[in-house]
């Protein structure tokens, strides 16, 4: 860049200025700031701006009317002053691979930007806090310039910072106390920043680009979160705490436009990255066999993060659930990725139990509530039960998990939510799914590891008594048996279709887990409902062209349910299926006397052997 210096009029002029009174400032505002502003768009050394820029901001930004800001002064000032820091920066990055402590020239080159670039954003900061000053309520467009150049100021420091290691190749310590000191200025200016756009009054009559500025700001706060994720845990959780507070503050009127999706995406990274730091810290923690103070004070810490980012997750989630269908997949895969690093999952992290119980506090407090204000949200529905959602080994329990969670809650749900996850899709625009109870006997078939050695899960068995462990199977089927107890009757048709297809299912564990179930049904409901059942599946039998695994598994179900049936219906039984016929030998072959009443059991066993005998 050129280095020529300003005319000698022009130094002669801001020599004069910087002597002023605020008085004689106030006096000559009106002939004096288009003298400069014209200075400073003409200026084209570092040096000349920077002290342009700094007499604008201290000595005549204080008198101009709150009204004529942005027309008069940030309109003009500020995309010069944009161009100027990036210019600077362009020049700091493309050198700063030659900086070594025997090139002083550069040093002192470089260490001249850098100096220029703090005084740049302390002039921002100038900004900020005299807006902040002026009044109790702000409104976005008489400051419209200022938010966004200073946020795209703020990012680019930030990013070098956090660049600064490759990008100075060893030799930080030559600069380092001033990155520092330009990372304290860019900290500084976004938090006056912050509380300027704390002030900002929006209501339903604002126009269109007021709410275009402020969805602009809440989306360059959430890239300088991208940005600091790492740098500082604090100044991280407060600039989140910005984005939901703003977000929610002004939600009646940029719902709409905000970008839900980008939000949510953000937000669940920075969960599972918090969430991942807590459980390494634990596992060291494990690996020393140490519980040093100063480990459980930084364990205590990130845990108090993530307790955070849950908490602003459920409440961003609860006020824009329309806006978030786009956003199911991600959090659905968060509820997963979270569950399957807790016992009983294979993939575990080995973490001591006290770590481990107040991780799990957190997270469990937050996750539930989040599914339960999902469960009437049609795009959440499609996205946990899609029939195609090849999920990798790890997260084949959690998701077993998250459907019977589901299942436990849809009793004290309204018919028209049991019907939305009981049903098959039956639309043509919605995306192919199972039923709730399918997706069950299907991911619980998927959890073989954890079914065979097999892994164990806390139950209460009854009110009053403590918790007692029970393997994977034994919790899914008490707690589908629990779900079948209230199940709406208009879903009977859809229950009695996915159990005979679960029995049909080739999987031993999942076949008997659907005639253990039907078994629970058949007891629990009527002697008609049970009696109805096995006439259905004597008839199927009858039906079998010849022996299958379908034909055992059958034969299997209705030799257990005949021992349910009442007297009355097993003689019906007996009629309808009469031993005497030779038609119906190949039925009796698979049914036990053993489940009769003593007056019928000798008639069937003198009536099935003389049929024999005459085959």
């Amino acid at each position: 860049m050129s280095q020529d210096r300003a005319e000698p009029s022009d130094t002669l002029v801001l020599e004069e200025l910087a002597s002023w009174s605020e008085d004689l400032c106030r006096q000559e505002l009106p002939s004096v700031l288009p003298r400069l502003l014209s200075m400073y768009q003409c200026c084209n050394n570092w040096q000349d701006d920077i002290r342009v820029l700094k007499i604008l901001t201290e000595m005549f930004l204080p008198h101009i009317n709150y009204l004529a800001l942005e027309q008069s002064f940030f309109s003009q000032v500020l995309p010069k002053t944009v161009k100027l820091f990036d210019d600077m920066m362009y020049d700091l990055s493309s050198q700063a691979r030659e900086l070594s402590s025997q090139n002083f020239e550069l040093q002192v080159t470089l260490r001249n930007i850098l100096q220029s670039m703090v005084q740049l954003l302390g002039a921002l900061k100038g900004c900020a806090q005299h807006v902040c000053s002026l009044q109790e309520s702000i409104v976005l467009e008489n400051i419209h310039s200022l938010p966004s150049s200073a946020l795209h100021v703020i990012k680019s420091t930030f990013v070098h910072c956090k660049n600064s290691d490759s990008v100075y190749s060893g030799r930080l310590h030559l600069v380092s106390d001033l990155l520092q000191a330009l990372f304290k200025e860019a900290y500084s200016l976004q938090k006056h920043l912050m509380e300027l756009l704390d002030m900002v009054c929006m209501n339903a009559s604002v126009g269109e680009e007021d709410i275009s500025d402020m969805v602009s700001v809440i989306h360059s706060v959430l890239g300088i979160c991208s940005v600091i994720s790492d740098m500082d845990q604090a100044f991280h959780a407060n600039t989140w705490k910005f984005i939901i507070k703003q977000s929610l503050k002004h939600q009646s009127v940029i719902k709409s436009q905000l970008k839900h999706k980008d939000i949510i995406a953000a937000l669940c990274e920075d969960i599972l990255f918090a969430f991942h730091s807590c459980l390494q810290l634990a596992e060291q923690m494990t690996q020393s066999e140490t519980q040093e103070s100063a480990d459980n004070k930084l364990f205590h810490k990130r845990v108090k993060l993530c307790r955070f980012f849950v908490n602003s997750l459920l409440h961003y989630t609860k006020e824009f659930l329309p806006f978030l269908s786009d956003s199911c997949c991600t959090l659905h895969q968060l509820y997963l990725q979270i569950h399957s690093k807790f016992p009983p999952s294979l993939y575990a992290t080995m973490i001591p139990k006290a770590q481990e119980k107040e991780i799990l506090s957190v997270f469990l407090v937050a996750l539930d509530p989040l599914i339960s204000q999902f469960l009437s949200f049609s795009p959440f529905v499609e996205t946990v039960l899609g029939d195609k959602l090849d999920l990798s080994s790890e997260l084949q329990l959690p998701q077993c998990l998250l459907l019977v969670n589901v299942m436990d809650k849809l009793p004290s749900q309204p018919e028209n939510v049991q019907h939305l996850w009981c049903k098959r899709s039956q639309f043509s625009e919605h995306k192919s799914r199972m039923s709730l109870l399918e997706a069950i006997f299907y991911s619980f078939e998927q959890c073989s590891g954890e079914l065979s050695l097999p892994a164990n899960l806390p139950e209460v068995t009854s009110k009053g008594q403590a918790e007692m462990a029970v393997t994977l199977y034994q919790y899914v089927c008490v707690h589908l048996c629990t779900f079948i107890a209230s199940f709406h009757p208009s879903l009977f048709p859809e229950l009695d279709t996915i159990l005979l297809n679960a029995v049909l299912n080739s999987g031993m564990i999942t076949t008997l887990l659907a005639m253990d179930t039907w078994c629970f049904l058949a007891r629990y409901g009527t002697a008609e409902l049970c009696a109805h059942h096995v006439f259905i599946i004597a008839h199927l039998i009858k039906s079998c062209p010849g022996e299958c695994y379908q034909l055992t598994n059958l034969s299997i179900l209705l030799r257990r349910l005949l021992f349910l049936m009442d007297t009355h219906h097993q003689m019906e039984f007996i009629q309808r299926f009469s031993p005497k016929e030779a038609e119906n030998l190949s039925l009796w072959r698979y049914i036990s006397f053993k489940a009769f009443s003593p007056e019928f059991k000798s008639q069937i066993a003198n009536d099935v052997t003389l049929v024999g005998i005459a085959q």
